[in-house]
This record gives C-alpha cells, sequence and structure tokens, in this order.
C-alpha cells in the first residue's frame, strides 16, 4: 500500500483540532483556580469532536456507490452512535464522562478500520485517524483523574 501524503489543509485542520484537547487537558490536570473548567470543556468539546467524526461515516456510506446496500445501512446506523455515546457522556460524572468518551473514541477507531476494508478511502486517512485518536483518548485519560472531584 502506497501512503500518500495528507493534504496539507486537511493535516492543519486534523492537527489543529488537537490543540484544545492538550491546552484543556494540561490545563485540568495542573489545576489552579479554573481546572474544573477546563475539565469540563475538555469533556464538552470531546463530545462534540466525537459527534463530528461519527458524522464522517454517515458522509462516506452517502457518498460511495461502491459500496453494497447492507454495508450502507450498517454505516447510517454506526454514524449516530457516537453521538449518542457523546450524550450519554456528557450526562455523567466527570470521570465516567471522560472513559465513556474514550471508549466512544476508540470504538470509532475500530469501526474505521472496518469501514476501510469496505469502501475506498483515501489512503492517509486511517493513518490520520489513527494518531488523531491516540493523542484526543490520552487527553481524555489525563482529564479524567482531576476531574473526578470537581463538577
Amino acid at each position: 500500500m502506497t501512503l500518500e501524503r495528507t493534504p496539507t489543509l486537511v493535516a492543519w485542520l486534523g492537527y489543529g483540532g488537537l490543540i484544545p484537547f492538550v491546552t484543556l487537558a494540561l490545563a485540568a490536570t495542573l489545576g489552579g483556580p479554573h481546572s474544573g473548567e477546563c475539565d469540563r470543556a475538555l469533556r464538552d468539546y470531546a463530545a462534540v469532536i466525537l459527534s463530528f467524526v461519527g458524522a464522517l461515516h454517515w458522509g462516506f456510506a452517502t457518498m460511495s456507490r461502491e459500496m453494497a446496500a447492507g454495508a450502507k445501512s450498517r454505516a447510517f446506523a454506526w454514524s449516530v452512535i457516537p453521538s449518542l455515546l457523546a450524550w450519554a457522556a456528557l450526562l455523567l460524572a466527570p470521570t465516567p464522562s471522560s472513559l465513556l468518551l474514550t471508549a466512544g473514541f476508540a470504538l470509532h477507531y475500530v469501526m474505521d478500520r472496518r469501514f476501510v476494508k469496505q469502501t475506498p478511502l483515501a489512503p492517509w486517512y486511517l493513518p490520520l485517524r489513527s494518531r488523531l485518536t491516540l493523542v484526543a483518548c490520552l487527553c481524555l485519560i489525563l482529564g479524567a483523574w482531576p476531574g473526578a472531584a470537581i463538577d
């Protein structure tokens, strides 16, 4: 498999989207008068992004001409699950919320790996998603523990 380079704009947008994850996780972990708000903002941002990545499968299934009808149906059904997980996470206490969001990102990556076997996507997609998912999950795990006593 030949790896194409991730388009520059896509890389900027993807990695730029990690800035709130990293800064909020550090701010929540380092403590201070606003660590509780940073912890909450981290989880809120993660919920929004998890909803966004779930919607990718909806878009891919909509655009794919090669996918079988059953595979498209599964992609459409899956695409709403991350939003439901994100919403449920926002109803939980901080630590379980962070852990559910982490699980949601990890599960979505598993679904991404399955999805790329069913439809042709750019060869840079899965490696990029892998790196973005790893950083998001690490930030959520890092942010999970200080927030346990806050909220």
